[in-house]
């Protein structure tokens, strides 16, 4: 009797590069990681040496076939990695510079010059994203002025995903939803901005053919499958956007599906069926690209969000653990005793275009404990998650959010979890799912490689444990109050307070 096929996904994220075979139904049956090797030359500079990258890569791969019973099983490959990272590699198809990683802020002066030249607004009107120096074209323009000699023997210049691919296969080709994060795709005709391209000076020929994502490539090479315990006959496939791939795995595909990913920072991630040309989006801090399952996506939500709750612990709950805090908030009513906190710790979050707003509580009186600041806090994650939502979806008229699915390790936060539903008024699908990056990828190899005809398949092949948090009537009726009446109040009633604040240090 022939064994059940296995599928790869490979996770190339910012620290591990994680490799891990998966049954066509979601379940790992082996996993292995190897520490992404990242190198920090200077102040504001990252990068990734790629073939120190290739050979984490070979080492998390050999580690998890060894974990196989019999290897030949694996029938597909696929990599997601993280975006606005790329290698720039030469006719041999050895890398000509280093990977500048995605967070490296070495390129601000880059993207001033193609704010001055081409207007930031027209480049989110192309490209979908409004313009920040992370975006690769930043980095190509950054290697043009500052690294001419390596540029001047690049023939390719491949995204971090599509590197690792070309190193398993053989094939240089680039997909839609990576190539969303490099300033360069004409996000509605799906091609490269070849205009953009050759006005800059570059050769448009740099960059490589754009297939969709679980596109069939070829096989693991020869010596590939020598170096890492693949077979030679399992099939390789364009792979995606980490955060994309994600979604796909969780089933956000479809127009209506909301994923709420809640770690460090809180992802807020739509997929639409429709491409938003108004600036205002990318001004408010929107980010929207190509989905790997086809159609698009937009990403909000909030860049201190975990690390809000953390923040809380270590400084006013004194380190004290979550159980205790949790016990500490449940305690207090919704409403935390009129107490309020604006989420800013870091900046404005996405629905707002302003970098210089700030963190706030209001409302404290004497009866104001731990407790309910701690509540407050967290009210105020949500409401704030709520405002994404809802500055959001006037761009967006005939969309209705029909299920908003939740994960990572915020959720185990169960007092957090009912005041988002009750806040949202929506009920929460909380998802345990491990490594969903990875298995999304995975689930593109099998797509390529027939294991499912069609991405609906693939996703509701996947088995995993939901838990339905619904919202409180009471708490629900309470929030739709104070969310209207105070909490969006806030923001312009302390926003000029803020920037005098600013002024002041800066001065």
């Amino acid at each position: 009797m022939a064994l059940e096929p296995l599928l790869v996904g490979v996770d190339f994220g910012t620290s591990h590069i994680k490799a891990i075979a998966f049954t066509p139904e979601g379940q790992i049956v082996a996993h292995a990681s190897a520490p992404t090797p990242t190198v920090y030359p200077q102040p504001g500079w990252a990068y990734y040496d790629p073939d120190a990258v290739w050979l984490q890569t070979v080492t998390a791969l050999r580690t998890m076939t060894a974990q196989l019973d019999d290897p030949r099983r694996v029938a597909a490959v696929a990599v997601a990695s993280v975006g606005e990272a790329g290698t720039p590699i030469d006719a041999a198809g050895r890398p000509t510079y280093p990977m500048i990683a995605w967070f490296d802020t070495r390129t601000k002066e880059q993207a001033e010059q193609l704010r001055r030249r081409f207007g930031a607004d027209e480049i989110f009107r192309r490209s979908g994203v409004s313009l920040q120096p992370i975006f690769t074209l930043c980095k190509i323009l950054w290697l043009q002025q500052h690294e001419p000699e390596a540029l001047a023997r690049t023939v390719r210049w491949l995204n971090a995903a599509d590197y690792l691919t070309f190193r398993l296969c053989g094939v240089a080709a680039s997909e839609f939803s990576l190539a969303s994060r490099t300033l360069m795709l004409d996000i509605d005709r799906l091609c490269w901005n070849v205009e953009l391209v050759e006005a800059i000076g570059l050769n448009p020929a740099l960059l490589p053919p754009l297939l969709p994502s679980g596109t069939r490539l070829g096989s693991v090479l020869p010596d590939v499958a020598a170096q890492t315990g693949l077979p030679t006959h399992a099939i390789v496939t364009t792979g995606g956007h980490d955060h994309v791939c994600g979604a796909m795995a969780l089933g956000v595909t479809r127009p209506g599906a909301v994923l709420d990913s809640l770690g460090t920072a809180e992802a807020l991630f739509l997929a639409t069926d429709r491409v938003l040309k108004d600036p205002a989006v990318g001004h408010r801090g929107y980010a929207q690209g190509v989905h790997v399952s086809g159609g698009y996506y937009i990403l909000g939500g909030l860049y201190t969000s975990g690390a809000c709750i953390e923040w809380f612990r270590e400084t006013i709950g004194a380190g004290l653990d979550y159980g205790a805090l949790a016990e500490e908030g449940e305690a207090v009513s919704p409403g935390s005793l009129g107490v309020y906190f604006l989420p800013h710790l870091r900046t404005a979050n996405p629905g707002y275009d302003d970098p210089r707003s700030r963190a706030t509580f209001v409302g404290l009186t004497f009866d104001a404990r731990r407790g309910a600041l701690y509540r407050a806090l967290l009210e105020g994650l949500a409401y704030e998650a709520r405002y994404s939502l809802d500055t959001l979806l006037p761009y967006l008229p005939d969309t209705r959010i029909e299920r908003i699915v939740a994960t990572g390790g915020g959720t185990r936060n169960h007092l957090l979890m009912r005041i988002k539903a009750s806040v949202y008024s929506h009920p929460l699908r909380v998802v345990s799912i491990d490594e969903a990056t990875a298995l999304g990828a995975a689930m593109l190899a099998g797509l390529g490689a027939g294991i499912y005809p069609d991405v609906d398949t693939a996703v509701q092949s996947i088995r995993y444990t939901v838990s339905l948090v619904e919202p409180e009537p009471t708490a629900v009726t309470f929030y739709a109050r104070a969310y209207e009446q105070v909490y969006r109040q806030l923001y312009p009633s302390v926003r000029n307070i803020h920037h005098a604040i600013g002024n002041l240090l800066e001065n």
